[in-house]
C-alpha cells in the first residue's frame, strides 16, 4: 500500500503543478493580447477631418461669377478700386 500511496501523491503533485503553470501561462497570454489590442486599436478621427478640404466646385463657380460681376461694376465706374479690392477680399475669404 505505501507504493500505491506514493504514486497517488506524485500524480497529485504533478497535476497541481501542471494546473498552476497552465493558469500562469493563460494569464500572461491574456495580458499580452490585451496590450496588443490597446496598441493596435485605431485612433478616432477628429471631427474636422470629416469636412472636405477643398470647397465644392459649385461654390467656386459662384465665386468666379461674383468676381466677374464686381469687375464689370468697377469697369463701369460704379465701384472704386478700394471698394473692389475690399469686396474681392471678402468674397475670397483672405
Amino acid at each position: 500500500m505505501p507504493g500505491l500511496l506514493r504514486g497517488v501523491a506524485r500524480t497529485a503533485v504533478v497535476a497541481g503543478t501542471a494546473t498552476a503553470v497552465s493558469n500562469r501561462v493563460s494569464r500572461r497570454q491574456q495580458g499580452r493580447w490585451a496590450a496588443q489590442q490597446e496598441y493596435q486599436a485605431p485612433e478616432p478621427q477628429p471631427a474636422y477631418a470629416a469636412e472636405p478640404a477643398a470647397p465644392p466646385a459649385a461654390d467656386m463657380t459662384s465665386k468666379i461669377e461674383q468676381l466677374k460681376q464686381l469687375a464689370e461694376l468697377k469697369a463701369q465706374g460704379v465701384l472704386t478700386e478700394a471698394e473692389f479690392a475690399d469686396q474681392k477680399r471678402r468674397l475670397l475669404g483672405s
